[in-house]
């Protein structure tokens, strides 16, 4: 199965590719679209649909794990924020992909063990669990791909449910 991860943002949206087969996890490919602030919001709006259509297009993803805005102090940043996050989920649907949506605190949580993990431990997880010898760069891709991994653990854990069931 090859999931695509999604971390949305305005000025950076990141973006990972892994495989999942059985309980093994391997990195394919990431990445991160990072747009100008000069340009308009149309223009940096199209670029991330773009290269997420590409993305897609190239690696063929069958799912998709993307992180869910977060509403801190800042109302302007996750307007922006929902906005890219909207451009993504557009792409996503145009290409047919299932989708799950996480939390930052529950991305933390599956890839962590703590859903208050700072970005340092996330990034060194992702490296340890995708079996790299560096932390992914620029941070957003390293949370992208961190999103794949949460929906990953989350699809192992639906079908261990089936299972008992």
């Amino acid at each position: 199965m090859i999931i695509l991860g999604v971390d949305p943002g305005l000025a950076n949206t990141g973006w990972g590719i892994i495989e999942q087969a059985g309980t093994r996890l391997r990195c394919l490919a990431y990445g991160c679209v990072t747009t100008d602030a000069s340009d308009g919001l149309p223009e940096r709006l199209s670029r991330i649909h773009e290269t997420l259509v590409a993305v897609i297009d190239r690696y063929a993803p069958a799912e998709c794990g993307i992180e869910s805005v977060y509403f801190g102090s800042n109302a302007r940043s996750a307007f922006a924020t929902g906005q890219a996050r909207g451009v993504a989920l557009l792409a996503l649907a145009e290409k047919g992909l299932a989708l799950g949506e996480y939390s930052p605190a529950q991305i933390k949580d599956a890839v962590v063990g703590v859903g208050s993990a700072e970005k340092q431990q996330v990034g060194y997880m992702v490296r340890v669990l995708l079996g790299l010898d560096h932390v992914p760069a620029p941070d957003h891709a390293a949370d992208a791909l961190a999103a794949a991994i949460c929906h990953a653990h989350a699809r192992a854990a639906a079908r261990m449910q089936e299972v008992v069931r």
